[in-house]
């Protein structure tokens, strides 16, 4: 299926990518589609923000990443999937015209002690602009085959198209942090995945076989179209976004509504099971903790444990977010 192996990889590799620039019209066109926030639509609007000017969206750094990582480090060849991201930290705004580096450092490799077609290779990325500033970094694995191991069978799937997707009408009352519950959980709603979309993501974003050819992907060990992770996690973002909306809308017509604000990134994301052309996933999210933020006064940091399930009730998404939510008042 690729053309790089796990022995491709030593402990202290360094490799630096290709830079690509960042236009405005890419910041808005994915913040319209996953992150649809003032501060990633339009200047006017961002001046009155947190943020205070035009950003790109954290989630549109990690996957441009992500492009990088398979134009670069991985030579345009496909892995075989990666259980997930350990740390992610967003340190500076990507800004439009901002020309971006991927450096990627290899820290450990390790044989599967369970497949032994494979190996696991953990890393770390940094991404810097070319102000000599890093905007973000990501410590993650990758799974790669071993070179002359005989590959995995495809797994017995079956992919299709969802069935339609209604935009929820229900609202909550949207506390400022300070009043927030602990453990309060909130339904964001269902998100469906189609193979155009599957595509359409990975085409920009995470050109591999799996999640851009349903035939050659059926020969992979994932049998059949699956979506790139980062376009789960931007999908999350989506029905986050969705939710917040209407509750918001809720709250601001019987008082005072609080404002939300960026986040400076997350951990221990994990993609439990592929997500498949035809699956539908269920977002939510858990206030797990909170505190006031000693830098802007006003405004706190929101600790949550966010999850997605398909149709079947299967986990296969989760993740620990962090993001600045109006204390009080």
């Amino acid at each position: 299926m690729s053309g790089l192996h796990y022995e491709d990889f030593s402990p202290g590799d360094v490799i630096v990518g290709e830079p690509t620039t960042v236009s405005r019209a890419e910041i808005v066109a994915f913040a319209q589609e996953f992150d649809a926030q003032p501060f990633h639509l339009d200047e006017a609007a961002a001046k009155d923000t947190f943020a205070g000017r035009l950003i790109g969206s954290g989630w549109h750094t990690a996957a441009l990443g992500m492009r990088l990582l398979h134009a670069g480090p991985m030579r345009g060849h496909s892995s075989l999937g990666s259980p997930g991201i350990t740390e992610l930290r967003w340190l500076t705004p990507v800004l439009p015209g901002d020309r971006l580096t991927l450096t990627l450092r290899v820290t450990e490799c390790r044989a599967s002690a369970s497949k032994p077609d494979r190996g696991f290779v953990t890393c770390t990325v940094s991404l810097d602009n070319d102000r000599a500033e890093t905007v973000m970094t990501q410590a993650f694995t990758i799974m790669l085959a071993k070179r002359g191991s005989e590959p995995a069978a495809p797994r017995p799937v079956e992919t299709g198209e969802p069935a339609p997707v209604a935009e929820p009408e229900d609202a909550e009352a949207m506390p400022f942090l300070g009043q927030a519950e602990i453990g309060a959980t909130r339904d964001l709603g269902a998100y469906a995945f189609d193979a155009e979309s599957i595509n359409a993501f990975a085409r920009a974003y995470d050109p591999q076989v799996f999640h851009l050819d349903p035939e050659g992907a059926r020969q992979t060990h994932f049998g059949g179209l699956c979506a790139s992770g980062w376009h789960t996690a931007a999908a999350y973002m989506k029905r986050l976004l969705a939710t917040r909306a209407r509750d918001h809308a809720y709250t601001a017509a019987r008082g005072a509504a609080p404002m939300l604000g960026p986040s400076p990134g997350f951990r221990n994301m994990r993609w439990l099971a592929p997500v498949y052309a035809g699956d539908t996933l269920r977002y939510r999210t858990r206030l797990t903790d909170k505190r006031a933020s000693a830098s802007r006064p006003g405004w706190g940091l929101a600790f949550a444990h966010n999850t997605a399930e398909n149709q079947h009730g299967t986990p296969v998404f989760a993740f620990d977010s962090t993001v600045f939510w109006q204390w009080a008042p």
